[in-house]
């Protein structure tokens, strides 16, 4: 398992493959050192993002409405409760760089829940570890996760305020983005094959 430390004012940060080291007082991973530490993290696939392909659609979110993913108006993660496109935009531009990350298993037919669960569930653990190793470098970062947080059993929302924002990641259909074409244009794919799974995230990151 991959844990950053700090040895005086030196953060470090193991990558396994070839011993190689990203290390250094002050020194920041670029984003081909965070691929591969994304990669590290468990990662099917990863690849910097291509910042152009980040179109926040009003009728992506739209699409949200549908409600089936039965998430929607019940998790401070979903619309309406996600915030406003145009805010959204706004922060979204003044950064230059990201990652995508992706988890890809294997599942029986359309029908196999329990393994469509397992990936899901695998993709938001390594998520979550990915990010909180990111925040040391680009503490302002932004997390774009895959479907409705559930980090709580049962969501605040509306009545209070969320118990955990630092691990409540707001998926990227929610933020208006067509998740196919960030992947394609980012050099992966978003249908791997039959009885095959993939969930997306991303990460921009300064």
């Amino acid at each position: 398992m991959l844990l950053p430390f700090f040895r005086a004012a030196a953060f470090c940060i193991s990558i396994t493959h070839g011993e190689k080291m990203i290390a250094a007082e002050g020194h920041k991973p670029d984003i081909n050192e965070l691929t591969e530490l994304a990669k590290e993290a468990g990662f099917t696939f990863a690849a910097p993002l291509a910042m152009g392909s980040l179109e926040f659609r009003e009728e992506v979110r739209e699409m949200c409405s549908s409600d089936r993913c039965r998430s929607f108006g019940k998790s401070w993660s979903c619309p309406p409760a996600a915030g406003d496109l145009a805010v959204i935009r706004k922060r979204a531009e003044r950064f230059r760089s990201g990652i995508v990350v992706q988890t890809c298993g294997d599942i029986q037919s359309s029908f196999d829940t329990a393994a469509m669960h397992a990936i899901m569930k695998a993709h938001k653990k390594n998520f979550d570890k990915l990010v909180r190793q990111i925040r040391f470098f680009y503490p302002e970062c932004l997390p774009m996760g895959a479907g409705a947080c559930d980090a709580c059993r049962t969501c605040t929302y509306p009545d209070r305020p969320c118990r955990h924002p630092e691990r409540m990641y707001i998926s990227m259909e929610a933020y208006g983005l067509l998740v196919s074409d960030v992947a394609e244009s980012s050099g992966l794919h978003y249908n791997y094959g039959d009885n095959k799974m993939t969930f997306t995230s991303c990460i921009l990151t300064d």
